[in-house]
């Protein structure tokens, strides 16, 4: 057989092997489904969660998608009568689903991060899980990956403060949810009290003091005011902590607070930063700055 005939016998059989194993390839349908510790699936008022599937041993990437659909029929998830194996999704439940082509068993690692509305809250949780070509996984809730975590965004603070010879106060407001969106209030599903709700105050990266939240009137919604008495670098980190899951959530927010007489002259405000006490020189038309400690 000559050369040529040999490469073309090769290229041919290699051919057929290809083809032969996109035929074998078997779409096997998956249905991914993201739960908030505590609360309902991560769907349309949570802004949804991002789903990746990979193969375990090699990283290939196998689909990738966000969950669409509603958090879920809340009574029926916590339900007591739902059982540890009973289905507690419904149709309208949100999900990913997609078809993969599989023509071997293979290891599939799924990532979910969410709440994608709630970017500065969001967790990622991974799981792994043998997938076999033709053997669909949508029975019962799907695949189910919990998120923990509650969503937490401040809503108003200040980005500066400038104070006189009174007291200053800031007030801090935040709205604090399941990571699924549902809300957190005053004898609700989700009731206020069993939460830990509370603002760390830190003044050059000292802690000052901590203060609780309190319900702002609203679902959700929560807020306290905090009194600035002394010039210095803030930082506002507003907490909830669920002590019966352990879900806990953060969300910060810094700024700064300066004497009126700092305000009214920048120059000193920028000395006294740097530790130096300053005097404006008597206007003798040079514009000169005269400064103790040069």
């Amino acid at each position: 057989m000559t050369a040529t005939r040999k490469y073309v016998v090769f290229f041919v059989a290699l051919l057929v092997a290809s083809v032969v194993g996109i035929a074998a390839a078997q779409p096997t349908e998956v249905t991914v489904r993201v739960l908030s510790r505590g609360g309902g699936f991560l769907g349309a008022p949570a802004g949804g969660a991002e789903v990746t599937l990979r193969d375990a041993r090699t990283g290939e990437l196998l689909a990738r998608g966000m969950t669409e659909g509603s958090p879920g029929d809340i009574e029926r998830i916590m339900g007591a009568a739902s059982g540890r194996d009973g289905r507690i999704a419904t149709e309208e439940t949100a999900r990913f689903s997609t078809s993969l082509d599989l023509q071997r068993p293979r290891l599939v690692e799924v990532t979910a991060i969410g709440p994608m509305g709630e970017e500065q809250a969001a967790n990622r949780a991974t799981a792994t899980q043998w997938i076999v070509p033709g053997h669909h996984l949508t029975g019962g809730d799907g695949w189910v990956i919990e998120i923990p975590g509650l969503a937490v965004a401040i809503d108003s603070a200040p980005t500066a403060l400038t104070l006189n010879d009174e007291p200053a106060g800031v007030d801090v407001r935040a709205s604090i949810t399941m990571m699924c969106g549902c809300p957190i209030e005053p004898g609700g599903r989700w009731d206020a009290d069993d939460f830990h709700l509370a603002v760390l105050v830190y003044r050059d990266g000292e802690r000052l003091r901590e203060q609780p939240l309190s319900y702002a009137g609203e679902p959700s919604r929560f807020g306290t005011r905090v009194e600035v008495t002394e010039p210095g670098a803030y930082e506002l980190v507003v907490y909830a902590h669920q002590p019966d899951t352990g879900n806990t959530g953060v969300d910060r927010v810094a700024f700064v607070a300066e004497s009126d007489q700092a305000a009214l002259d920048p120059v000193a405000a920028a000395m006294a930063r740097c530790g130096m006490k300053s005097t404006q020189a008597a206007d003798d038309g040079t514009g000169a700055v005269a400064a103790d400690g040069l």
